[in-house]
C-alpha cells in the first residue's frame, strides 16, 4: 500500500510544472471617501480586483492610460496616498449554492450571521443576461397572494414588476408578502436590501424567520453603513446567487430593495472618481446600470433548463412623482409596475395599490384559469366606482343605479384590503371574487366586511375541501364547481354557516 502511494506521490512529482506568477505593482496616488487612484498599474480590466497593503480590496472603475480610478469595498481608512497596489487579474466572484439558502450575507459573500459558510461554486457579480433565443414567454403566475395583484395585476415567472410609490406606502410589505407566499410553492427568494438601516433589514429577517419563509430565503444586505462599492454590487451579487437556482431549473424571485438607493450609490462613486454629471447629478450610464441588471430576470427555454429568474425591483418616488429620471427609466426597462398612493395607504387602503396607473404588460397570459373566470371585470368595476365617488362629491344625490354602483364598489374595496403577512391561498382569493359577485356582503357596513369575510372564508373552506384542494393543485375550476361554489356562498348569506 506505501509503495503505492509513493509511486503516485512520484509521479505527482514528475509531472509537476512551476510557472512563475508576475504581480505589477502600483502606488495610491489619491485615497479619499473610499475612492482611490492608483499610478503605475497599466493592463488592468474593468471590475478587476485590486489588492492593497493591508488586506484591504477594491475594484476597478476607470481605466486611463496613466492611471486607474479604483473604489473600496471597506470604508478602510488604512488606505493613504504612497500605499503598493497588487493588481489580481481577477474580477470579483461571490460565492453560490444551496448553501446560501436562510443565510443573511454582504455583497461580496461575505456571511453576517456569525456562521461559517462553504460555497458550493463562484460566480462573477456581473454575468452577461441570456439571449434572446435561450428564453421562452413568460405563462406561468407567481402568486403573490395580495388579492388586489393576483386579480388585476398578475405577475409571471420570470417577468420584472416593479414596485413603485412614496416612502411608507407598504412596498417592502407586498415584497415580503410575496416570498411569504412562496412557502411549498418550490420558488427560491432572494431579498437584496441596498442602502437600508441595520435595524429594518432585521425586522426584514425577524418577519421571513416568524413566518418560516427564511428556508428558502437568501437575504443579500449592503447597508447604510456600507461603503458606496458595497451598495452598488449588492444587486449584481444578488442576481449572481440566482442564476445559480436558475440553471438548475428552479424558480426565483428576486427582490432589490431599493434601486433609487442603489442609483444614488452609483452617483456618488462616479462624482468621487470624477466622471463627468448628466441629468440630476447622474453619471451618463445609469441607464444601463438598471437594464443590465434586470435584463439578467428571464424565463429560460426548456434547452437552458427551463428555469426562471422573477424580479421585483423598488423604487421610491417623491410627493407621487413617477416622472422623475429613476423611475421613468427603470419603468421603461420592467415588464409593469405596482404603485402605490400614499392617499389611498392613509384613508385605510391596504395594500394602497392604485389600479389605475398599475398595469402588468404580461397580463392576463401569466393568471391561472380560475382566476381568469372571476376577475375579468375587476378594473373596470372600480373605474366605474371612482368616477361615480368623485361626481357625487359635488353634493349631487345619487340615482338609485349609481347608489348602488357606490354600495358596490365600496364593498370590493374593503374586501380587497388585506393584513400584512396573510397573503391568501388561490381558492381563498377566488372566494373572496364569489362573494363580490355574490353580492355576498352588499348590506353590510364597511366596518363589519373585514369580521365576516373571516367567517366566509373558514365556511368555504370547510364546505368545499376537495374543491379547495383541486383549485389550489391544478389552478382550474370547471362550470360544476363554479355553481357549487356560488352555492356555498348563497347559503352563507341566508345565514346558513352563523
Amino acid at each position: 500500500m506505501n509503495e503505492s502511494i509513493s509511486a503516485f506521490l512520484k509521479k505527482q512529482l514528475q509531472e509537476y510544472s512551476f510557472a512563475p506568477v508576475t504581480y505589477r505593482k502600483g502606488t495610491v496616488s489619491r485615497s479619499a471617501d473610499g475612492v482611490v487612484t492608483v499610478a503605475n498599474l497599466p493592463g488592468r480590466r474593468y471590475g478587476e480586483l485590486l489588492e492593497f497593503e493591508g488586506g484591504v480590496f477594491g475594484m476597478a472603475m476607470d481605466l486611463y492610460e496613466d492611471n486607474v480610478g479604483a473604489v473600496l469595498f471597506d470604508t478602510a481608512e488604512s488606505v493613504r496616498a504612497g500605499d503598493s497596489v497588487k493588481g489580481t487579474d481577477q474580477v470579483l466572484e461571490v460565492p453560490v449554492g444551496e448553501n446560501l439558502l436562510g443565510r443573511v450575507v454582504d455583497a461580496i459573500g461575505r456571511p453576517l450571521d456569525g456562521k461559517p459558510l462553504i460555497a458550493q461554486a463562484y460566480y462573477p457579480v456581473e454575468r452577461p443576461a441570456p439571449a434572446i433565443i435561450e428564453r421562452r414567454p413568460v405563462d406561468t403566475p407567481l402568486q403573490t397572494g395580495i388579492l388586489a395583484i393576483d386579480s388585476m395585476i398578475p405577475i409571471g415567472r420570470g417577468q420584472r414588476e416593479l414596485i413603485i410609490g412614496d416612502r411608507q406606502t407598504g412596498k417592502t410589505t407586498i415584497a415580503l408578502d410575496s416570498i411569504i407566499n412562496q412557502k411549498e410553492t418550490g420558488v427560491l427568494c432572494i431579498y437584496c436590501a441596498i442602502g437600508q438601516k441595520a435595524s429594518t433589514v432585521a425586522g426584514v429577517i425577524e418577519t421571513l424567520t416568524a413566518a418560516g419563509a427564511m428556508e428558502y430565503t437568501v437575504v443579500v444586505n449592503a447597508g447604510a453603513s456600507d461603503s458606496p462599492a458595497m451598495q452598488y454590487l449588492a444587486p449584481y451579487a444578488a442576481a449572481s446567487i440566482a442564476e445559480y437556482f436558475e440553471e438548475r431549473g428552479k424558480d426565483v424571485l428576486v427582490v432589490y430593495d431599493d434601486l433609487s438607493k442603489h442609483a444614488v450609490a452609483y452617483r456618488m462613486m462616479s462624482l468621487l472618481l470624477l466622471r463627468p454629471p448628466g441629468r440630476e447629478a447622474y453619471p451618463g450610464d445609469i441607464f444601463y446600470l438598471h437594464s443590465r441588471l434586470l435584463e439578467r430576470s428571464a424565463c429560460l427555454s426548456k434547452a437552458k433548463g427551463g428555469g426562471s429568474i422573477t424580479a421585483m425591483p423598488i423604487v421610491e418616488t417623491m410627493a407621487g412623482n413617477i416622472s422623475a429620471y429613476i423611475p421613468t427609466n427603470v419603468i421603461s426597462i420592467t415588464d409593469g409596475q405596482i404603485f402605490l398612493e400614499s392617499g389611498l395607504f392613509l384613508s385605510g387602503v391596504r395594500p394602497a395599490v392604485n389600479t389605475g396607473l398599475s398595469v402588468s404588460r404580461v397580463g392576463r397570459a401569466a393568471q391561472y384559469p380560475a382566476m381568469k373566470a372571476y376577475s375579468g371585470t375587476l378594473r373596470i368595476e372600480l373605474s366605474q366606482y371612482r368616477e361615480a365617488e368623485i361626481f357625487t362629491r359635488f353634493g349631487s344625490d345619487p340615482d338609485p343605479v349609481t347608489a348602488k354602483l357606490l354600495k358596490r364598489g365600496d364593498t370590493l374595496i374593503n374586501l380587497l384590503k388585506q393584513d400584512k403577512s396573510s397573503p391568501y391561498s388561490l381558492f381563498n382569493e377566488i372566494c373572496v371574487l364569489i362573494a363580490h359577485q355574490e353580492g355576498v356582503f352588499m348590506d353590510l357596513s364597511a366596518g363589519d366586511v373585514k369580521t365576516h369575510l373571516k367567517a366566509f372564508l373558514a365556511h368555504m373552506n370547510r364546505a368545499c375541501t376537495d374543491i379547495a384542494n383541486a383549485v389550489n393543485q391544478t389552478g382550474k375550476i370547471t362550470d360544476e364547481q363554479k355553481n357549487d361554489l356560488a352555492s356555498a356562498a348563497d347559503a352563507f348569506e341566508a345565514g346558513a354557516a352563523l
